[in-house]
């Protein structure tokens, strides 16, 4: 039975109402207003003179901007006139009637907002806000070696780009001949810190996010923004290296997939609504990570469609999206929460939950506990190391590490050949503490030492 949902409307009689529903209708998927039916469904007909339906359309086209003309039915139900208005999805968008724009949305009409009009309008000119020019800065306040720094990962994924940075932004349209920039341009290379990018990040003892453990504000680009907010969780989540006589490399195991943890900070960053007041916010908790990003879905997509891929992707932010794709840094649009879905199950943890919450998403990634308890005593700079080394089948160990083992592991992982002295400045850690860490990590034979004595340093060992 005809009902009113996204589509169809009914009404007793030609009204103002009518017009706003047509025009919800236009910028939406298009539908059908009937006129001469009951709240129900149930038609009470219509009376029709001459000039009635003539008379319709010119009201339509005079109260609509841009104009839309709808087709035009007219049925008998039950010895009952009822006329169907029907239009499509307009396309120019937004469309209005006496200067008030709506959409169609479930089985009503959503007045809507400055923000939704001006989106509105650019995604029917197949851009979006990030495109447009920032009046308020200029190239001077780019920092140019995080350009630089994007120009090389993109020559690294296979592209040839052989600009210099600024040439590069004008290029890519990222500013203008005479330096100004699009937002776009601004929030993923700029100089100095400010409120635009805010990305909140807490450490919390307790799975109420009570009592917090350690905070830090990042206010960065973009570009910084991934690795800034990685380093964090990393050094707030558990570690374990596995290693066996039978395996070549020692294999690291965190209590979630980082590949997986870096696509939803990655999404969090590209697709975050940079003109609403509200903060991104990164918890991390005993049981989960939570991730809050301002800006709510579509409304013709749900989190459903999302999970199952069953939408067309619209970037929030077109620009930013595409200098992070052709970094490498995402595959295409639109398949990042499959992808996160697949490394979570394939790494035996639950798959994440994404949820609509105050004006924008949260995804709650939950700790599979696979490494189990890992607390830390801490001294006045030293920590007191209890036993770190648990049975791993017959042939093996895993060993679970404490923070400033894991940073110091990390760190002689990625600087072959570094000194203890290099660690220590490196993290401003008293040189003795340091040692203490190095010996632990020589005795377990994660690392070795390689070279002289003096001019020798440290190596994971294979």
């Amino acid at each position: 039975m005809l009902q009113e949902d996204r589509h169809n409307e009914f009404k007793q009689a030609f009204t103002e109402d009518v017009i706003q529903t047509l025009v919800a209708f236009a910028n939406a998927k298009g539908g059908t207003v009937h006129i001469g039916r009951r709240d129900d469904g149930t038609p009470c007909g219509v009376t029709l003179g001459k000039e009635t339906i003539q008379k319709w359309i010119n009201e339509i086209k005079q109260k609509t901007e841009p104009s839309i003309i709808p087709d035009v039915d007219i049925e008998v139900i039950e010895d009952k006139q009822v006329v169907t208005l029907h239009v499509q999805e307009y396309p120019v968008k937004p469309v209005s009637t006496r200067g008030r724009y709506y959409r169609r949305q479930a089985n009503s009409n959503h007045l809507l907002s400055a923000v939704e009009i001006a989106d509105m309008s650019l995604q029917t000119k197949n851009s979006s806000w990030d495109y447009y020019i920032d009046r308020e800065h200029t190239l001077d306040d780019i920092n140019l070696e995080t350009v630089q720094f994007a120009i090389n990962q993109m020559n690294r994924h296979g592209m040839d780009i052989t600009e210099k940075p600024i040439d590069f932004l004008k290029k890519k349209e990222l500013c203008t001949e005479n330096g100004q920039l699009t937002y776009g341009s601004y929030l993923m290379f700029k100089k100095r810190e400010d409120i635009m990018t805010t990305i909140e990040l807490g450490h919390f003892q307790d799975k109420e996010g009570i009592v917090i453990k350690d905070s830090i504000r990042s206010k960065s680009n973009l570009v910084s923004q991934v690795g800034e907010v990685m380093s964090f969780i990393k050094k707030h989540i558990n570690m374990a290296v596995e290693f066996s006589a039978e395996q070549t490399e020692n294999i690291q195991k965190w209590d979630y997939p980082l590949e997986a943890i870096r696509e939803i900070v990655l999404n969090m960053i590209i697709h975050r609504d940079y003109r609403s007041a509200a903060d991104s916010v990164v918890k991390v908790l005993p049981d989960r990570i939570e991730f809050y990003n301002p800006g709510t879905l579509p409304d013709d997509i749900s989190i459903e469609d999302l999970k199952t891929n069953n939408y067309s992707s619209r970037p929030r932010n077109k620009q930013v999206a595409d200098v992070f794709k052709d970094m490498g840094e995402i595959e295409k649009y639109g398949s990042g929460i499959r992808r996160v879905v697949r490394m979570f199950t394939e790494a035996g943890h639950p798959s994440p939950e994404w949820k609509q919450i105050s004006g924008g998403i949260m995804v709650t990634a939950w700790n599979a506990n696979i490494f189990g308890n890992n607390e830390t005593a801490f001294g006045n700079n030293e920590e007191k190391f209890g036993n770190n080394e648990t049975d791993f089948g017959n042939n093996g160990r895993v060993v679970r590490l404490n923070e400033a083992q894991k940073d110091t592991y990390e760190y002689i992982l990625e600087h072959e050949g570094c000194k203890t002295s290099d660690i220590a400045n490196h993290f401003e850690k008293p040189y003795r503490t340091v040692y203490k860490h190095i010996q632990y990590l020589l005795e377990l034979g994660l690392i070795e030492r390689v070279g002289s004595r003096k001019s020798g340093g440290y190596r994971i060992k294979q």
